[in-house]
Order: C-alpha cells, then sequence, then structure tokens
C-alpha cells in the first residue's frame, strides 16, 4: 500500500544493488551492479552495510551487526496466548501469522561469517525448558543483522561530505520501533525543517 502510494505521488521504484555514492555538483550519483541513478538528494538507510557505502564518501562509520537468530516452529508448537519475554535469558517467543517464533541472542559476527545455527537449538533448548509442552521439531530457522553503533544510538543526520545526503541507520534491536520518528526527523532534514528534537547526540560525525 505505501509503494502504491508512493507511485501515485510521482515516486520510482528501483531494485539494485547499491556499491557506492558519488558526488557531482548539487547531485549525487549512486552506483549500482547495473546502471547508475542520480538523484538530488540521497538518504542512506541500508542497515548493517550502511557504512561501507558511506566509506564511498570518505566517512569512516564504526558500524558493527548484532547478528541475532530465530527459529519459526509450526502454528501448533504451543497454545500461545502472549507474547513471553525472557529476559535474563535472552530470548523471546511469539505468535506470528506463520507460527511460533523463538528467537533472540547477540552475535558479534559481521557481515561475511556463516549462520552458526548453534544458537537458535540453544535457545530452543532453554525454551522447552521454561515450556515442557513446546513441540520444537519442523521448524524453520534464520539469521539477520542488527546495525549498531559503539554507544546504541543511530546515525541520524546529514553527511560530513554533502548536505545532499542524510544518513539514518544503526538502530541496532529497535529498527522497527525508531523507524517512524525518523522517517520525521529525516524528511526535516531534507526540506530544511527544523527537527522537533535535538540531533547532536545522533549526528554521523560523533565518532
Amino acid at each position: 500500500a505505501l509503494a502504491d502510494q508512493f507511485r501515485a505521488a510521482g515516486g520510482r521504484i528501483a531494485i539494485a544493488q547499491v556499491t557506492g555514492l558519488a558526488l557531482q555538483g548539487d547531485n549525487v550519483s549512486i552506483q549500482t551492479t547495473g546502471e547508475p541513478l542520480t538523484a538530488d538528494k540521497v538518504v542512506l538507510a541500508a542497515g548493517a552495510f550502511s557504512h561501507r557505502i558511506a566509506a564511498t564518501l570518505g566517512e569512516r562509520i564504526p558500524l558493527e551487526t548484532e547478528r541475532g537468530y530465530n527459529t519459526t516452529l509450526p502454528p501448533d508448537a504451543l497454545d500461545l496466548r502472549c507474547q513471553i519475554t525472557f529476559g535474563g535469558h535472552g530470548f523471546v517467543i511469539s505468535r506470528l501469522s506463520t507460527g511460533i517464533r523463538v528467537g533472540g541472542a547477540v552475535e558479534l559476527g559481521g557481515l561475511s561469517l556463516p549462520p552458526n545455527y548453534k544458537r537458535s537449538e540453544a535457545m530452543l533448548r532453554k525454551a522447552k525448558i521454561f515450556l515442557p509442552g513446546l513441540k520444537t521439531d519442523g521448524g524453520s530457522k534464520w539469521m539477520g543483522f542488527r546495525p549498531s553503533l559503539p554507544d546504541s544510538l543511530p546515525a541520524i543526520g546529514r553527511s560530513r561530505a554533502s548536505p545532499h545526503v542524510v544518513y539514518a541507520f544503526g538502530h541496532g534491536h529497535l529498527g522497527l520501533t525508531q523507524s517512524a520518528g525518523t522517517a520525521r526527523l529525516v524528511a526535516d532534514l531534507l526540506t530544511d525543517v527544523s527537527p522537533a528534537i535535538d540531533l547532536t547526540a545522533f549526528t554521523p560525525q560523533r565518532f
């Protein structure tokens, strides 16, 4: 629905692998594995890969990935009525439309190492101890990247290289939670409106 509204307002969605950014006067060239794109303003919000793209503008952002794991079990794995958080053990059990998900963990493994699904298996074993009725067979495992910065705050602000490039990444475990607020701040920066909050703590140049 959001994509349809974007297109209806004159937007165009291009699917490509971005390899870098280059400044061309007042414009920004978006380098891809295919044809380059050109824009007068760019928002860099590429999650765990954002620092690699920022590096092509000469900026060093100390972004690391907190790799997380989960296993989605069949819907009948547990009669779960609400989410259960095991804070002292680092995992959560939730009901989704696709089944019962057991997920959590933090692994500082970068972008290149293969997944270590022993972490998923360890969470299942713990969950079974707390919930003996949990059926742990037939699940699908997954690993994803949480883009995180050393002070646990995201990078929201203009690039040092150009005011036409705005950064919005590094939200760690709270990407979805903070997405709408970040979008509002980014929109203000793009339209030269004073943001509703002081962005000093989030400036990409703080490192």
